[in-house]
């Protein structure tokens, strides 16, 4: 591994963070601006915002021709919104939320993974079935926007006064999404240079690094924002935003790269999908037995998924 290697995974690692927070922060501040609801909001443009980095990372895998790195790049990145992203941010604290309004979301996402995973089950996805997810990616986003019509005022309080007392305007909002965007890019290309050098160094497939490494990576936005929101108790933003980020992750990051470029699942094992599968069964939880995940719940979380990391390295 030489030292450009290192240079393009920390270059392209920090520019994905810089422009993540920046789409993030930008997107946030515009769908506030529309009056959409704090779980609206984290749902949609919020999960949108965090997920453009595995959007990127993947297209550019896909044009180098590791479309195993892009799938596992999404599942890898699903796995590690449930058991890094959630666990951590339970144990930063408690989090809580009103079950009935995110209800609908958590089946979503659900479903959206049962279905990618019978179309990935003959090791390849078409461009049809690209499109078919991009279908219910559209649908999904037009249901929200539907929804968010009918949130409550009150609910929107303390996000409406925050961004009354803001210093700055609609134009720096739209200031942060270009330049988050145009960051994204450019990171996504060294990020990805760099992964698949990490790769044939140590003689691991493309798949295993896009299932860890890059998963991780491009998981930390979501990380940073999910954590942030658990602390300042704002609970409904940090479930809206694994919730929202994993279907995005499946319906959009997925379906729009098999679209552009059919892929294949390559080195990606049942053992991948089982822990997929139950990593997004996990959130069931919430329908089932409460609106409460608790710290302990969190390090159970954060302990599986690095059991899974340490599993799949060796």
């Amino acid at each position: 591994m030489t030292a450009i290697t290192l240079a393009c995974l920390a270059g392209g690692l920090l520019l994905l963070l810089l422009g993540g927070e920046a789409v993030v922060k930008g997107a946030a501040g515009l769908g506030l601006r529309l009056g959409l609801s704090p779980l609206a909001t984290g749902l949609t443009i919020v999960a949108f915002g965090t997920s453009a980095p595995e959007l990127v990372v993947n297209l550019r895998a896909a044009s180098l021709g590791a479309t195993d790195m892009a799938v596992g790049n999404v599942m890898g990145s699903n796995i590690a919104n449930i058991g890094l992203v959630l666990g951590v941010s339970a144990l930063v604290k408690p989090v809580r939320l009103d079950v009935g309004v995110i209800r609908n979301d958590i089946i979503i996402m659900v479903g959206a993974a049962l279905l990618a995973a019978v179309f990935l089950a003959k090791s390849a996805m078409t461009r049809w079935e690209g499109a078919v997810l991009v279908l219910l990616i559209a649908a999904y986003a037009w249901y929200n926007f539907q929804a968010a019509r009918q949130a409550k005022p009150a609910s929107q309080a303390a996000f409406g006064e925050a961004l009354a007392q803001s210093e700055h305007g609609l134009w720096l909002d739209l200031l942060r999404v270009i330049g988050g965007l145009a960051a994204l890019v450019g990171g996504g290309q060294l990020f990805v240079t760099g992964a698949v050098d990490l790769a044939l160094a140590f003689g691991l497939s493309t798949a295993v690094v896009g299932l860890t490494v890059v998963a991780v990576g491009t998981s930390l936005p979501e990380l940073f924002t999910t954590a942030v929101a658990a602390w300042r108790g704002y609970g409904a933003m940090a479930i809206g935003n694994v919730v929202g980020s994993n279907i995005f992750n499946i319906l959009s990051v997925l379906g729009l790269t098999a679209v552009i470029f059919p892929i294949r699942r390559g080195d990606i094992g049942n053992g991948d999908f089982i822990m997929f599968l139950a990593s997004t069964l996990v959130l069931l939880r919430f329908i089932s037995t409460g609106s409460r995940m608790d710290r302990w719940e969190g390090g159970v979380l954060l302990v599986g998924y690095l059991a899974y990391v340490a599993w799949r390295f060796t």
